[in-house]
Parts: C-alpha cells; sequence; structure tokens
C-alpha cells in the first residue's frame, strides 16, 4: 500500500510504498477512499521540515534547552546523533479519514465488514485504527463529506469548553477549515458569530453562510466588536488561528482577544498561538481563559483509546467518539454545511499538487478543504513488501527482525549493520517504521506479519526489539521455529514466561540471548580484567551500582506491569546481569527496598541489595529522582584493598592497582561488541557470549526482587 509522511529532515513530502497493517484486537481495519488535508496542521510540519535547522531550532526552545542539557552529559557527539536521528525519522500526514471495514479485531461487535466508516488515520490506502476512534458513516452523507467529521470534532469540542447560550456573541479569530466549521456550529447554538482572517476569499465564504467576516489588518477588530454589540463585548472568543511561535502576530492575537472580550467573557483556544498573555488584559475583567485539546475527552488517554475502556455516558456525556458522532448527525441532517467548503479532489498519486503548493503561498489563499481520492482496488492488502534480493538459501547469520520501535532504529540495527550481519527481514506493527529502516539499512523485506519472519528457512537468528510484555511469547515461537533469538531486555515479565522460555529453549537447543549489554562495554570489560578475568569470582567483592535514570511520565507504557514490566524489571535488570559478570557468580538472594510509604511494582526509585553464591554482594541504587546533569552510571567495586570507578561507560578509574590508574574515551555501553560477538558465534560456532543459565538467574533475580518489595523480606533464588 502507500502512505504520506513527512521527512523533517530534508523537507521532503513523500508517498512512501509500505506493508498493509495487520488487524489488532479491539482496532479495526480500514480501506481508505478519501482522506481531508488539514491545511493548518499539516502545513506546519511541512513547513518546519522545510526550515533549516537554526530556523528550526527558534520554532522549538524547550527543545534547544533539552539539547544544551544532553551536551553536557553525553557529549557534542552523542547529542548531535540523536537530534539528526530524531529528525531522520519521518511523520506519518494526515488525521481525517473515510473508507470501508475490511476486518474488525477481537472483542468489536458493533461493526461489521463493508461499513463504511470515519476515523483519524493517516493519508494511508490501508489504516489500522482503535474502535474508539472510528464512527460509522449514517446513509445519506458522502464519502467527502464524512472526511470532515475528526476536524469538526475539533471545533466542536472547543464550543462544548465555551458553553455558549442562545443569543451571545462569539468572535472567531480565523476562519480556516476548523473557523468555518466553528463558525457553522455557534450559528446553530443560536450565537451572533463575528469573524476575523485577513483573507478576502476566506471571509467572503463566512458572509455566505451567516457570518459578520472582518479583516482585522484592515479594521480596528477590537472596536468594531464593540459596536456590534452595543458596547458589551464578545462572550466568547475562539481562537482557530495558527501562527508560527515566533510570528508578529502570535501575542497580538491573545492581546486582542482580550481585549475585545466582556467582563467575565470566555476565550477558548484551538488554534496555535503563543501565550504571552498580559496580566491587566484578564485581571480587570476576569477572563477565563482555556485550551482545547483535540476532539474531546479520551484524547491521549491510553485506556480510551488503544484499550477500548469508554467514559460513562451519564458522567462523560461527550466523549472524542460522541463528537465524532455528532458532526455525522449533523452532516446527515444538513445543519452543516461543508460542501461549499471543498476546494479540490485530487488523486494521491497528484497529491504534490496539495503539498507542493504548501510553505510556498502563506495560508494557501482561496483553500479551504482539499481532499485526496483513493483507487478502489489493487494490492494495498499486502502485507509484505521487497524492497531488495533477498537470500534464497539457509545460512549462519542471516537475521530477522521484529520491532522497528526508537531502540531498534536508533542503536540495535545501526549496530547489527555496523557489526556485517545480513538483515533480510523487519516486521513493524504498522509497516512504515520497518520500511524506512529496511531502505536506510539495505534490509531485504519489511512485513507487518511477524510470521514472515518465522517461516523463512533463510533466516537463522530472531531479533525481537518489540514491547516487554510480548518478549516470551515471541522468543518462544521463535524457538518452535527454529531460529536461535536475541531478544531485547526484560527476556520475561513473569515466572511462568520464565519457565515455559526455558522449557522451549531445552527442547530446541538453539542460543538464546538477551540484550545485556553493558558487561560488553569497552570500561566494564577492562574493570573485569582488572578484578582477575575468569578468576574474579575467587574473592569475594562489593559491587555499587547507581543508574541515574531520570523521571519518566506516569502513563508511559513502561510502568504497566502488564505491558511493560515496570522499570525495574526492564531497566535494572541490566544491572543485575552486569555485578554478575564481574563477581562470577550467580545471584542466591535478593532484597528490594523502595521510596515511599506504600510502594508498588511500577516504582522507579529503588534500591536492590544481592547476595551471590561465592559471598560477594551487589547494591543497585535505580532512581528516577535525580537532576539529569549528573551522569546516568556508575559503577563502584570494592575488592582486596583496590577500588575500581566505572563513570557513566565513558572512563575506568583504579585505585589500588600496581600498572593502572584509568582509562577514558567516548561512551561506550558496548551494543556494538555485543553483536560482534553474536555473529562471530553464529558463523564461527563456540559458546553464547552470555551463558543462558546467567540469563536465567538474572531473570530471576528481577522477578524476585518485586516479589521481595510485595512480600517485604528477602527472596531465595
Amino acid at each position: 500500500m502507500r502512505q504520506l509522511i513527512q521527512n523533517l529532515k530534508t523537507g521532503e513530502t513523500i508517498l512512501e510504498t509500505v506493508p498493509a497493517p495487520q488487524v489488532r484486537a479491539g482496532q479495526v481495519l480500514i480501506r481508505t477512499r478519501r482522506s481531508l488535508v488539514s491545511l493548518g496542521t499539516e502545513r506546519m510540519l511541512v513547513e518546519f521540515g522545510r526550515a533549516n535547522l537554526i530556523s528550526k531550532a527558534r520554532q522549538q526552545p524547550d527543545r534547544v534547552k533539552q539539547v544544551l542539557e544532553k551536551i553536557g552529559i553525553d557529549g557534542l557527539r552523542l547529542t548531535l546523533e540523536a537530534v539528526f536521528r530524531k529528525l531522520d525519522q519521518p511523520l506519518p500526514l494526515g488525521y481525517c479519514q473515510v473508507g470501508e471495514v475490511v476486518a474488525v479485531g477481537a472483542g468489536i461487535t458493533d461493526l461489521s465488514i463493508g461499513d463504511r466508516v470515519a476515523s483519524n488515520g493517516p493519508h494511508a490506502e490501508v489504516v489500522c485504527v482503535p474502535r474508539n476512534l472510528v464512527a460509522r458513516i449514517p446513509d445519506g452523507v458522502s464519502d467527502e463529506q464524512a472526511t470532515f467529521t475528526v476536524i469538526g470534532a475539533i471545533g466542536l469540542q472547543g464550543i462544548r469548553l465555551l458553553g455558549p447560550t442562545l443569543g451571545e456573541t462569539v468572535v472567531v479569530v480565523g476562519l480556516g477549515l476548523i473557523g468555518l466549521l466553528t463558525a457553522q456550529l455557534l450559528r446553530l447554538n443560536g450565537c451572533h458569530v463575528i469573524g476575523l482572517d485577513p483573507d478576502e476569499s476566506k471571509r467572503a465564504l463566512a458572509r455566505q453562510l451567516g457570518v459578520d467576516a472582518l479583516d482585522p489588518t484592515d479594521t480596528d477588530a477590537v472596536k468594531a466588536v464593540s459596536e456590534l454589540t452595543s458596547g458589551v463585548g464578545a462572550d466568547g472568543v475562539v481562537i482557530t488561528a495558527s501562527a508560527k511561535p515566533n510570528a508578529a502576530r502570535t501575542d497580538e492575537i491573545m492581546t486582542q482577544a482580550a481585549r475585545m472580550s466582556r467582563k467575565r467573557g470566555r476565550i477558548i483556544l484551538v488554534g496555535v498561538v503563543g501565550l504571552h498573555l498580559n496580566r491587566a488584559d484578564f485581571y480587570e475583567k476576569e477572563l477565563t481563559f482555556q485550551v482545547s485539546c483535540s476532539y474531546g475527552p479520551g484524547r491521549y488517554d491510553t485506556d480510551y483509546e488503544q484499550h477500548g475502556h469508554d467514559y460513562p455516558l451519564p458522567y462523560v456525556r461527550w466523549t472524542e467518539n460522541r463528537n465524532f458522532q455528532t458532526i455525522l448527525h449533523l452532516l446527515h441532517t444538513g445543519q452543516l454545511q461543508v460542501n461549499p467548503l471543498i476546494t479540490e479532489v485530487v488523486p494521491l498519486a497528484d497529491f504534490q499538487q496539495i503539498y507542493g503548493q504548501m510553505g510556498r503561498s502563506a495560508g494557501l489563499p482561496g483553500r479551504i478543504a482539499s481532499l485526496l481520492s483513493y483507487p478502489e482496488a489493487g494490492d494495498a492488502l499486502g502485507t509484505l513488501v521487497t524492497l531488495h534480493e533477498p537470500v534464497p538459501e539457509p545460512a549462519a547469520g542471516v537475521i530477522g527482525i521484529i520491532g522497528a520501535g526508537h531502540f531498534a532504529a536508533s542503536t540495535l540495527v545501526p549496530a547489527l549493520h555496523k557489526a556485517g550481519a545480513t538483515l533480510q527481514t523487519i516486521a513493524s506493527a504498522n509497516g512504515l517504521n520497518g520500511t524506512l529502516l529496511a531502505k536506510k539499512f539495505g534490509i531485504a523485506r519489511s512485513t507487518t506479519n511477524y510470521h514472515d519472519v518465522l517461516a523463512d528457512p533463510a533466516i537463522d537468528l530472531c531479533v525481537i526489539t518489540t514491547r516487554h510484555n510480548s518478549h516470551a511469547q515471541l522468543t518462544i515461537d521463535a524457538l518452535r521455529a527454529g531460529k536461535h533469538v536475541f531478544v531485547e531486555k526484560p527476556l520475561a515479565i513473569y515466572d511462568d514466561e520464565l519457565t515455559a522460555i526455558v522449557a522451549a529453549q531445552q527442547t530446541a537447543g538453539r542460543l538464546v540471548l538477551v540484550g545485556f549489554n553493558r558487561r560488553f562495554s569497552p570500561t566494564a570489560q577492562k574493570a573485569k580484567a582488572l578484578l582477575g578475568g575468569d578468576n574474579a569470582g575467587a574473592v569475594p567483592m562489593n559491587v555499587i551500582a547507581t543508574m541515574n535514570a531520570g523521571a519518566i511520565p506516569a502513563n508511559a507504557w513502561v510502568h504497566d506491569r502488564a505491558v511493560g514490566g515496570g522499570r525495574i524489571l526492564g531497566e535494572a535488570c541490566h544491572y543485575i546481569d552486569l555485578i554478575t559478570y564481574l563477581t562470577g557468580s550467580r545471584v542466591v538472594g535478593v532484597c528490594l527496598n523502595a521510596m515511599g510509604q506504600q510502594p508498588t511494582e511500577a516504582t522507579d526509585s529503588a534500591s536492590i541489595l544481592l547476595r551471590y553464591e561465592n559471598g560477594a554482594t551487589g547494591v543497585i541504587n535505580y532512581f528516577a529522582n535525580g537532576s539529569k546533569a549528573y551522569a546516568k552510571e556508575r559503577i563502584e567495586v570494592y575488592s582486596q584493598e583496590r577500588t575500581l570507578i566505572l563513570d557513566n561507560f565513558k572512563s575506568l578509574k583504579g585505585y589500588g592497582f600496581r600498572r593502572f590508574s584509568g582509562m577514558s574515551g567516548r561512551q561506550d555501553k558496548g551494543h556494538a561488541e555485543q553483536f560482534r560477538q553474536l555473529m562471530h558465534t553464529l558463523r564461527s560456532g563456540g559458546p553464547s557470549p552470555i551463558p543462558f543459565p546467567q540469563i536465567v538467574n538474572t531473570t530471576q533475580a528481577t522477578l524476585a526482587a518485586l516479589r521481595s518489595l510485595q512480600e517485604g523480606r528477602w527472596v531465595s533464588v
């Protein structure tokens, strides 16, 4: 299938060929008929992509601050690599899609194959969308009309926050697509609507829809509103305009909105403008100001959007899906007029007729709504795309990758490529991320069906880098398919999963390696050598590992025990493995203490005590409440009146060693060496880079740490 994407690095808008997504539980697979181009939102993305680095930085001052902080911690080279990597990740365009249901996921009973629906899917021939972001289209509403569903809901949510009453006067600032829809919806609420826009063609269209339209560049808008309201001022102002953060009018818009409001008036921001508010303007009139969030309640709520948990109607009357339904009802009854707003309908293949003009003529004069039409037939449902000639026969070290998220793109795939791996197929849920990585690193195939990886006899090793809750089952599936497995940590998030993996590995007799890369870093390997190499475990030692992890949002998936397992399970396992490597022994006891009165498995500030079979001890301090200005990782080793300090995997200092005082270099967490050793093992034979019993022991110890927290005691491993 084909999908429109925006390259933020080069500014190109590209029609990319990617494999079609597969339907998933709680989601709907839709073949697209029409989609609407948001000339405001999408123009901002296109212009941002076409801007130079300095202009990009000016538009995102908060990000510039983060970059400067990262330079102080990681250095200029690593920071620039991260910035360019981020810019090199194209964004899907579009969020106003209409099409026909071709499949429904498990748990969906109120939609059927063949239904016409509207969704917030991107500009793509096939989309997979969560049920709560899909609404059935009534008979009598055309595909073209239905494309206004989602963007209409944006305006509707702003109005719901405003709470207009019959007879009130409301000013709409910006008469673009959302502004014209908002103006109509306000009139349906019995309001007198005044519209402001410098574009005469938009003002003319607004007047046809019953709006008093004024040119704010040629008229004193504040005075005009005062005159039209007999000196009272506007009851409400809805700002649907969008302006760059550093644009001249961005602050003026807010000031103007405040000054044209009546005492105790309401201002709702739907668009994108600067928020440098003048206290005096708001203080004297006791104005109310609120920012509207997209389509309505449920937006950005994972439970609502991804897990399908609806809000009870008696308590949350208008969710984003019910807002979709309201717009479709107004289209069905003819109360909301959108046909006059359609400027053009362009075939998907001719997308440059629309996007080629963006950024060249500010505001795209005369254009309100541009629609894309899609072919009715074709191979859009294909889930496998071949980009290069694949390896035809089984061979040692031919790799299939399952997962194409941020870590895979930024670290794992580049490291495999550097290690000279033969990359055959990459599987990703949406098809786009995998295809872009395949093009960049010469991967032969991109798919949305991971069984394509498992079924390929040429593939010898399956690399798994998906969300944590899928690691165990994918590992078992790969072993049963006769593949070696490299899986990112953690190996499992529950005890029964680990038991099943051990059984599958014993049956298959294949290699299973987990991405415990820290032990492969130059500083860690030097520390191991200084401590006696393979004989390091002869004398017990004390090891303290401190991870200044930094806070992440409480609603992030890694905190969810059933999805990410929590940060202790997902990240502290690195340090259990590293201490095991340095001490040359296995964990036999674990005790975890976490910050707070009632810590849970989702804690991310805790200390883990480890007791080793040879008498060594380990302490892992995993903290999320430290300063980002401080280095993230520090390892201290105390043994035989000697001390080693490993700082952020950039330097190693020795105290009490006869021929060693220190080493330093650029940060290296061991990913390259990890894959170099793995490829050597696959192609030349020999033992696994990490013995499987150590991997199992580390996973057992991490799971035991969570059990220790629950039970408040030491747990034996």
